[in-house]
């Protein structure tokens, strides 16, 4: 994990598509904290001879008082990283997709 976070501001947005019907949701990680996603990307491939699965980089992720685990994956659609947000995060938090949030970001 790095020592200083990142902190953004993002807004939610939904995929819908997965194979049950259900829906996803994410925010777009971009910019220093995306570069930095990347370069990490990087150095753990340089270092350890391989991509970790779907170009992931594990992530810890706070929103107000929550705090989870995740990964990263990389979006060429995008144009950066995606994080998922689990509904247990999205309901605590009251987010609402398209409103934008704060976020810290640690990987």
């Amino acid at each position: 994990m790095t020592c200083e976070p990142f902190e953004l501001t993002a807004s939610l947005w939904r995929w819908t598509g997965a194979a049950n019907g259900g829906d996803w949701f994410f925010v777009t990680i971009d910019g220093d904290a995306g570069e930095a996603l990347s370069a990490t990307a990087l150095m753990h491939r340089l270092e350890t001879g391989r991509r970790a699965g779907w170009g992931a980089v594990k992530v810890e992720v706070s929103v107000g008082a929550t705090c989870w685990r995740t990964s990263a994956f990389p979006s060429k659609e995008r144009d950066g990283w995606i994080v998922p947000v689990k509904a247990a995060v999205r309901k605590a938090e009251r987010l609402v997709e398209g409103t934008p949030f704060t976020l810290l970001l640690s990987f």
